[in-house]
């Protein structure tokens, strides 16, 4: 019978045993002698050639459900690190695929009739089919065992009989859902469709062409992978893709309606499919990956989208960190550990990158209508793994006509460009991002408040903001929170913003005004962040009765008239912050305070005029904005912070955000300041490099409101690459300014600028250039994987 398999089986001495029904403990040695891979793709076949060539007594069979030839899509790219890596593992496996590589170093961006390229960028390709062929043949030459059109058995059997069982089934992996419970994957499916075809010549770049139709956005990705041949990937919406029509059509009608669609990109020739079908991308994680002596690999493991062209880079580095940790570690215990610890934070900094590479494109029809040269740097920088400092290496000449477009005057970082938010001018757009201290003594900022926000305008930032100053007494966070609810309070405050206006002239000082809601009368953050205190609490109140982790004291819920008591708390506060001489005033409504819990339908759960829809949710925040802004300066900027999401189901989502920022607007918010969560104990946000710069990018596009985006922004080239994108118009950092109260100043220093947009006090003027250090550019260790 077709691909019927006779599965071996061990035991002591050689003698045959029953095969257990489950994955078998990991081996005390180090060196797995019988290993089974299950599917024949690009990271299978070379971890097979890998852990054979390393130890070539080894038995490695492969099992592959296909025929050898047989393959989804057409081209694969490569990066310079992926093949040194291989180069260095295996200079037969490099030596053959050089012979076959594409490579160009180009990126075109097509969008309303105008292209756009980009230089400088280093690409090789080669087929898929090709690559495939490459590793048959290096795995027939070393000795694996390929078992082609069988059906591997089931992964309980063979890791009974087998030293090691290696998932590379695909993104679908039997293995993976056979294990669910060990392995425990979560799989999103995302909203485009795409399909992945090819044209039968070469591209001279990597085009992306933009196609407004009718129906909606729909984009090409598009590569060289052969002399004559490209991948041609088209990729819309699900809602795009319904209208067109495409549900209804067959594959080849498809495939000839894309063809038509983007006829100037082909120049008018057809495309051809690979039995390709409409998909939907599906992110794959995994919490463990590995059980017993069964290991997944590739996108078994993980995937990332293909616009950063990831998925097969990653099975490659999967298969050469699992062979060196088999070598190196002294149990296949610790080997699978290892190659876990190694590989996961580079794939999750990868997955990082193409869930913003996806969202972007997914959120396309957003950008639409930047100025093209904006639009081209947008979509190049979209993963946040190319940048402003990178891409100006790479291609000078465009990266400066993008600067030139944007307003930079030359020689001027984009983040040294100045912005007006009503009378005000900010000659940078760097903001230090309100950080609470818990410093103060009943409300009153002190000596600390005064150095802290005064080094940090020395330091050179365009805006310095307060922490959360509280509206009263019962608002604070904690014991050690500051007020505006006295006026000796507003004269303490104005010591320190006559400093910063008389010894860091050009630094605007703003206040962020707020109440703690459900979220007061705890401990100071390092004594117990979030916790009740031991004792001297004071009562809470919040939109409605919930408590904001089960042991929290419970808030009473807001009446009617306590609403209004609390708007004059709010304009008395912020008619002190202008007597006490502050620039710009920010209403907090973020982070599940008072004003956020009005906000979230998971802390509001009034059934009177304040709860309900949105609409309703958003009226006592609105009224309180509008008393603010009734007395604060009609020439002052007022900014909002919001939660864009609150990271958590049946909360708040960015499609709310856009909403909820586009009241504000209407209302007259100058700004809004674009955070997310910390509206509930349980949320799950999803932490990483400017992870909450798409909610800041999707409010500012969406409504047309300036934004200041936050969360691990944490370079200077961050800020500069955010900023000429288009994605938000100032920067907010808090971690980087305590780490360093002159980060804007080093930044400065670091990209040779000396403008307007910042000034060197003169005492610190000595201090401009960088000191010199003893030597770091000694190369540092590679891993090994012998000869």
């Amino acid at each position: 019978m077709a691909g019927a398999v006779t599965m071996p089986t061990k035991g002591a001495r050689g003698t045959a045993r029953s095969a257990p029904t489950g994955p078998q403990p990991p081996q005390t040695t180090n060196h797995p002698h019988r290993i089974a891979i299950i599917g024949g793709g690009p990271g299978g076949l070379y971890a097979a050639a890998l852990l054979k060539r390393l130890r070539p007594h080894r038995e490695v069979t492969v099992w592959e459900r296909n025929a050898p030839d047989d393959t989804f899509g057409f081209g694969v790219v490569l990066s310079d690190e992926t093949l040194g890596g291989i180069e260095h593992a295996d200079p037969n496996v490099y030596a053959a695929l050089q012979q076959h590589f594409t490579r160009w170093d180009d990126i075109d961006i097509v969008h309303r009739g105008t292209r756009h390229t980009s230089g400088g960028h280093g690409f090789a390709a080669l087929g898929r089919k090709r690559l495939l062929e490459i590793l048959h043949d290096r795995c027939r030459d070393l000795g694996v065992e390929l078992r082609f059109h069988s059906e591997a058995p089931h992964p309980a059997r063979l890791a009974g009989a087998y030293d090691l069982v290696i998932a590379a089934d695909g993104v679908h992996s039997t293995t993976r859902e056979a294990y669910a419970q060990m392995f425990r994957p979560q799989v999103t499916a995302h909203r485009c469709r795409y399909i992945w075809l090819a044209a039968d010549f070469a591209l001279d770049a990597f085009r992306f062409e933009i196609a407004e139709t009718e129906h909606g956005v729909m984009q090409l990705h598009g590569y060289p992978y052969a002399a004559d041949a490209s991948t041609v990937i088209v990729e819309m919406r699900e809602e795009v893709w319904r209208a067109a029509g495409f549900e209804e059509l067959d594959a080849q009608e498809s495939i000839e309606h894309c063809a038509k669609i983007f006829a100037d990109a082909l120049g008018g020739r057809p495309l051809r499919s690979n039995n390709s079908a409409w998909s939907t991308f599906r992110t794959v994680v995994n919490e463990r990956w590995s059980h017993g002596n069964v290991v997944l690999l590739g996108d078994a493991a993980h995937t990332a989208h293909f616009s950063i062209g990831s998925g097969t880079k990653l099975a490659v580095e999967d298969a050469l960190a699992l062979a060196a940790c088999l070598e190196e570690q002294d149990s296949l215990q610790g080997a699978l550990a290892a190659y876990e610890e190694e590989r996961r934070p580079v794939v999750a900094s990868t997955q990082r990158a193409a869930r913003a590479s996806l969202e972007w494109f997914e959120n396309l029809a957003l950008h639409l209508d930047q100025p093209p040269r904006q639009f081209a740097f947008n979509l190049l920088t979209r993963s946040r793994r190319v940048t402003h400092d990178n891409l100006r290496l790479r291609d000078p000449r465009f990266t400066e006509a993008v600067e030139r477009e944007f307003g930079c005057p030359p020689g001027t970082p984009p983040m040294f460009t100045p912005l007006r938010l009503r009378g005000l001018t900010l000659r940078n757009r760097v903001v230090v991002s309100p950080m609470d201290m818990y410093s103060a003594t009943d409300g009153l900022p002190g000596d600390f408040h005064l150095v802290h926000l005064g080094a940090r305008a020395l330091g050179g930032a365009g805006l310095v903001m307060t922490e959360m100053v509280c509206v009263s007494p019962e608002g604070r966070i904690t014991p050690g929170c500051t007020g505006l609810y006295t006026g000796k309070q507003a004269e303490a405050w104005k010591r320190i913003t006559e400093f910063v206006h008389a010894r860091a002239p050009g630094t605007a000082i703003g206040v962020q005004l707020g109440h703690s809601g459900r979220k007061g009368s705890t401990k100071l953050m390092w004594e117990g962040i979030d916790e009740p205190l031991d004792d001297g609490n004071w009562p809470l109140v919040a939109a409605s009765p919930i408590p904001y982790k089960p042991h929290s004291q419970t808030p009473r819920e807001l009446s009617r008239a306590q609403l209004t008591d609390l708007r004059e708390q709010f304009t008395s506060a912020a008619w002190r912050a202008a007597r006490a001489g502050f620039d710009l005033l920010e209403l907090h409504c973020a982070h599940g305070y008072l004003l956020s819990g009005f906000l979230s339908p998971l802390t509001n759960r009034r059934t009177d005029a304040y709860g309900g829809s949105l609409a309703k949710r958003l009226r006592f925040p609105l009224e309180v904005f509008d008393a603010v802004r009734g007395v604060w300066p009609q020439e002052k900027p007022l900014t909002v912070r919001i939660s864009a999401t609150d990271w958590a189901k049946g909360g708040n989502t960015a499609e709310d955000a856009v909403e909820i920022a586009r009241a504000f607007a209407a209302h007259g918010a100058d700004a809004i300041d674009v955070s997310t969560g910390q509206v509930v104990a349980d949320e799950r946000p999803e932490y990483g490099r400017s992870y909450q710069t798409p909610y800041a990018d999707r409010i500012r596009h969406a409504t047309g409101i300036p934004v200041i985006a936050v969360g691990v922004i944490s370079s200077w080239d961050d800020v500069n690459s955010l900023i000429l994108a288009g994605r938000t118009d100032l920067c907010a950092l808090a971690r980087p300014h305590l780490y360093d109260p002159h980060w804007t100043l080093h930044a400065a220093a670091e990209q040779g600028y000396d403008g307007p947009g910042v000034a060197w006090p003169a005492p610190y003027r000595a201090g401009s250039r960088r000191p010199q250090t003893g030597r770091t550019d000694a190369p540092k260790p590679r891993l090994s994987l012998g000869s």
